[in-house]
């Protein structure tokens, strides 16, 4: 379904419509949040207070907006503030004070996201041909792997390494914007 009707859905109060955004993406939400606080319990926590988030700033939303950068805006800051309040319980900050994490996400959060879209779109578009397709069928149209290798007429093997290749060279790529390019990747492009 296209953004601007979820959009619209979620404006509404359609309840469902969260369902189904958590069912899209709070997978991809815990594992990141995991990745950085190396908790259950925030991880599960930073997955929750996204959604409530959306659901109760929902009449905020423009009906244009791009809920993928919403989620991802909100993701980020819910972490930061976990981080922040970590840091003032002395065992945490004993944990981190060897680490510049939050350093890193305050500053890499001033990257635009539509200057980090822009570079994925324009990357994508120097991938080899078959990895191409293989790519906006998977990433940008949600085509299963198997989908994929059936419009394709190739193995789904392949098709798992053509994704693999892809995810490397964006990662590669997009190395120069640091954690919050990290952190896009993870979010949307895993």
């Amino acid at each position: 379904m296209d953004q601007a009707k979820l959009v619209k859905r979620l404006i509404s109060g359609d309840k469902i419509v969260v369902n189904e955004l958590y069912e899209k993406y709070s997978a991809k939400l815990y594992h990141f949040a995991f990745g950085y606080l190396k908790s259950e319990p925030d991880a599960l926590d930073i997955v929750q207070e996204v959604f409530v988030n959306l659901w109760e700033n929902r009449k905020k939303l423009n009906k244009d907006s791009n809920l993928n950068a919403y989620l991802f805006t909100i993701a980020k800051n819910t972490i930061i503030s976990v981080f922040r309040k970590k840091l003032s319980e002395k065992q945490y900050l004993e944990d981190l004070k060897n680490k510049v994490v939050v350093n890193a996400i305050d500053t890499e959060s001033r990257v635009n996201y539509d200057l980090l879209t822009e570079k994925i779109t324009h990357l994508v578009d120097q991938l080899p041909p078959q990895r191409k397709k293989v790519y906006v069928l998977s990433k940008e149209k949600g085509f299963s792997n198997q989908a994929v290798a059936d419009e394709l007429g190739i193995s789904v093997k392949t098709v798992e390494d053509h994704i693999t290749k892809a995810r490397k060279f964006l990662k590669d790529n997009l190395s120069e914007y640091g954690l919050f390019a990290l952190l896009f990747i993870e979010l949307f492009v895993s």
